[in-house]
């Protein structure tokens, strides 16, 4: 998981904001929404990349009595671009097998994480047909059911665009060639390219049928990028994500209530 950035652009603070990975939604953070959500789909350890006001990431990781859980990995030079987070990472992606690589600074259902690693994809990405037009979403062109182009700015034909949700789900063999172009890049003096444009490249040299999509679109999330977003989070996402919550709970009484009450077998 990506943690590291200062994320400048919530506030005209400089660098004495906190980071973006403890804002607090519903009295919980982002980080404990990531923990609560990845053990419960099963995700073995959390592994952070952190940098700006690292103490602070780990201060909450003990606060949560999460240190068995999450690992925190520390980049020196956490203000270049976030695809030497990526490369300082490079040990947890090639770990011999599947893994996810995730954005910090998302506020989401735990539904999305569920299309993810139930997806029958083996390399597999979260996109959702709405979203504000312009630059800044990283979005996900899709044509004849394959994706075609993985960018914030547009320059082929397609049949649907969507934004990216900034999760994956990779293959080992996928996570080593991501990490062989990330290191390309580095030697090349790339490092302020965002970290999608190494996925980029690897995902449009595979064989087609390699890299799969989920369609999420209608389910709560929002990345923080403003602090429009943390603003919207509160009053729009965090009620959606809730109202969810509230939904399954009823149903899964529910499916409890009437198992109990059927009728005994002959």
């Amino acid at each position: 998981m990506l943690a590291a950035g200062v994320g400048a652009r919530i506030g005209s603070s400089g660098t004495h904001h906190q980071p973006k990975v403890l804002l607090r939604f519903g009295g919980k953070s982002l980080l404990d929404n990531h923990i609560e959500i990845l053990r419960q789909h099963g995700v073995d350890e959390l592994v952070l990349g952190v940098g700006y006001r690292h103490q602070d990431i780990e201060r909450e990781i003990v606060a949560l009595g999460a240190q068995d859980y999450v690992r925190t990995v520390r980049i020196e030079d956490y203000d270049a671009g976030n695809i030497v987070t990526l490369w300082a990472l490079r040990a947890e992606l090639c770990c011999g097998g599947p893994v996810l690589l995730m954005d910090a600074d998302v506020l989401y259902d735990d539904g999305l994480v569920e299309r993810l690693v139930d997806s029958r994809h083996k390399n597999c990405l979260l996109l959702d047909r709405v979203f504000e037009q312009g630059d800044e979403p990283v979005k996900v062109c899709v044509r004849k059911g394959e994706i075609i182009e993985l960018r914030k700015w547009l320059s082929t034909d397609f049949d649907f665009c969507g934004e990216s949700v900034g999760f994956f789900k990779l293959s080992a063999e996928m996570a080593e060639k991501i990490i062989v172009q990330t290191d390309l890049y580095l030697r090349q003096g790339r490092r302020h390219e965002p970290y999608e444009e190494a996925i980029r490249d690897v995902l449009l040299t595979s064989p087609h049928g390699t890299f799969g999509y989920e369609d999420i679109t209608g389910m709560p999330w929002i990345e923080i990028d403003f602090a429009s977003d943390i603003k919207r989070a509160n009053a729009e996402i965090l009620p959606r994500i809730l109202a969810a919550q509230r939904q399954r709970r009823v149903a899964t009484v529910r499916a409890m209530t009437m198992h109990r009450g059927a009728a005994p077998g002959p």
